[in-house]
């Protein structure tokens, strides 16, 4: 995705911490607003859909079909953003020959300049997914999702620790000083934490099942590599990149 910025040794960081920044304070104060709002505890912790429950008994049916509305547009971009995310992440582990098919996952349409073929795969799997869950599926799907990323941003950071002093400096990128290490060392552990309440559920036995199923899959086509295409691993990732 940060290939796709401009200036992303400033922007990409800068844009993260600000989105994170912002969801959390909007997000606190909407549980802040919902929690003040509750009339009956046990009623609304029982329901399905404890927010709608809220609305509808606050500010009645018409309020509730519109916040209804408003969470279909939300998950809709929020898939459309995690598609993106995804054949993205495709496209560049193909274009560095560290996927399957990568000859194909590679290609970008010359007109509209995206990885087509990539974004497709992503959908198709969702869709695959979608159909294929026993039960609640897309909440199923919710719960993956969460821990998949979770698992990959946790090996990102321990990664990071365990090279941060062979890797070169940047000048005007952006730059935590000395706060680099106690941020990373709080992102790991929060991370750690995250994948504990994710993973701890009954309900999430499903999620568990399909999250570990990828990383299976995912070691064993890293041990192909590493026995038949030494070479591609041996590569810089993306070292033909104009930053």
């Amino acid at each position: 995705m940060a290939e796709e910025a401009k200036d992303p040794h400033r922007s990409v960081p800068r844009a993260i911490v600000g989105s994170v920044v912002a969801a959390g304070i909007l997000g606190m104060l909407l549980l802040i607003a919902l929690t003040v709002a509750i009339e009956d505890v046990p009623r609304i912790s029982a329901d399905g859909s404890p927010v709608a429950a809220i609305m509808r008994d606050r500010l009645g049916p018409a309020a509730e079909k519109v916040l209804l509305v408003a969470i279909s547009f939300a998950f809709f971009g929020a898939g459309i953003v995690v598609m993106t995310a995804c054949s993205r992440l495709v496209y560049a582990m193909s274009r560095d020959a560290r996927f399957p098919a990568h000859g194909v996952m590679r290609r970008v349409d010359p007109r509209t300049r995206t990885p087509i073929p990539a974004t497709v795969l992503i959908l198709a799997l969702g869709c695959v997914l979608m159909v294929a869950l026993p039960g609640a599926a897309l909440l199923e799907l919710i719960t993956a999702s969460t821990i998949l990323p979770a698992l990959i941003y946790g090996a990102t950071i321990v990664l990071y620790l365990a090279v941060r002093r062979r890797l070169g400096r940047r000048e005007g990128a952006f730059d935590l000083g000395r706060l680099e290490l106690p941020v990373a060392v709080c992102a790991l552990a929060w991370t750690l934490l995250a994948l504990f309440v994710l993973v701890t559920p009954a309900q999430a036995v499903v999620p568990v099942v399909v999250v570990a199923g990828l990383v299976v899959l995912g070691a064993l086509f890293f041990l192909g590599m590493l026995l038949f295409d030494r070479e591609a691993l041996d590569t810089e990732p993306g070292a033909d990149t104009d930053w």
